[in-house]
């Protein structure tokens, strides 16, 4: 169940709570992957009926799941972490396939092949899982934790790392509206945002508003996400562009937490190239804040994972203008002139009132 405030980033607040990772199917979780393989002999044959158990390791939750008479399994709205498959059948030894990473809306293979012994036997398969998906035709980059969390961001807008993808460009209005940019040369209105499976595009009018999403989630909260630009599957629909399938992480088996400050204060600001107006920089303090926590509220059954992001900015900037003097209302300026409209001069910068009247009509009149 995931609750969230909505709200203009950073100042978001989201919260998340993972009640059990279960293997009955969900309607819609387009953000969960499927774990599939198939389980063969010794001499290549298909194994029928047998055992194939997917062990989520940071939680230690397992599913459950017997072979079809192909020999073929599959466990479908499998959330994203490193698990481990292992196989059993009766006659063989147990195939425990090494860990691997499960990442968003992947279709990831494990084929096993069992061989001959006892059931208290068991052997380690290396390289079970295959590192590249082969059951989708879909083409995207994966943009994983450590990235969302470890690269550069400018405002902390996890959407940005988008640009790491090949095809995508940086949008001539992405300095006013959040996560926006181009794939293959679509507009920024025509990506589609998902939220763990759920809907999360912001549908403005003439594409105006602060975000083209609906909830700017904090990195310090993003799992991972997928973005997907060319032949993706039709179950996402609406998109021209890219799919941007982004998930939220969850409570393991173990406490982790974050803190963060980001501080901006104009005693720490550089002056800039160009001198400030009497040498006063502008004022500008800005506080981006927050914190994350994740943990068992039972262990192996049941998990919370809660973030909090604040935004505090004072900015103030010094202008000065020029206007003119009561002697320049009269129309002494002091030096030679000359009327745009009539080429009439005045050399001793004095211009009599009924010229600055009938100047001023003038000008009234040229107004649409």
């Amino acid at each position: 169940m995931t609750v969230s405030f909505p709200g203009r980033r950073p100042a978001a607040l989201s919260v998340l709570i993972v009640w059990l990772l279960a293997a009955a199917p969900l309607g819609g979780q387009f953000e969960t992957a499927t774990v599939l393989g198939t389980i063969r002999d010794p001499s290549g044959a298909v194994v029928a009926a047998a055992k194939v158990t997917l062990e989520n390791l940071e939680t230690g939750i397992s599913a459950t799941t017997q072979t079809d008479e192909m020999g073929n399994y599959h466990f479908f709205n499998v959330r994203v972490g490193t698990y481990r498959v292992r196989a059993e059948a009766p006659g063989f030894k147990q195939a425990v396939a090494d860990a691997f990473t499960v990442t968003v809306a992947a279709r990831q293979r494990v084929d096993l092949t069992l061989e001959v012994g006892t059931a208290t036997e068991s052997i380690t398969v290396t390289g079970a899982a295959l590192a590249l998906e082969t059951e989708t035709s879909s083409r995207g980059t994966i943009v994983s934790t450590q990235q969302v969390v470890n690269l550069p961001l400018n405002g902390r807008a996890y959407a940005d790392l988008a640009l790491l993808a090949p095809g995508v460009r940086r949008s001539m209005i992405a300095s006013s509206r959040d996560a926006s940019f181009n794939v293959n040369g679509m507009r920024s209105s025509q990506n589609n945002f998902l939220l763990d499976g759920v809907d999360n595009n912001a549908y403005g009018t003439s594409n105006q508003g602060f975000s083209n999403q609906v909830v700017q989630i904090t990195p310090d909260a993003m799992q991972e996400f997928r973005l997907e630009t060319n032949n993706y599957s039709a179950e996402y629909g609406r998109a021209g562009g890219a799919v941007i399938n982004a998930t939220i992480r969850s409570g393991t088996n173990q406490f982790q937490g974050a803190l963060w400050e980001y501080l901006r204060n104009t005693a720490l600001n550089a002056t800039g190239f160009f001198k400030p107006v009497q040498n006063r920089k502008p004022v500008l303090i800005q506080n981006q804040f927050g914190g994350a926590l994740g943990g068992p509220i039972r262990r192996e059954k049941a998990f919370f994972f809660a973030d909090y992001e604040g935004f505090r900015r004072v900015s103030r900037t010094v202008t000065f203008a020029t206007i003119p003097t009561l002697e320049m209302r009269r129309g002494i300026l002091g030096v030679p002139i000359m009327n745009p409209y009539t080429g009439e001069r005045y050399m001793d910068g004095v211009v009599p009132e009924r010229a600055i009247t009938r100047f001023a009509r003038e000008v009234l009149n040229d107004l649409p």
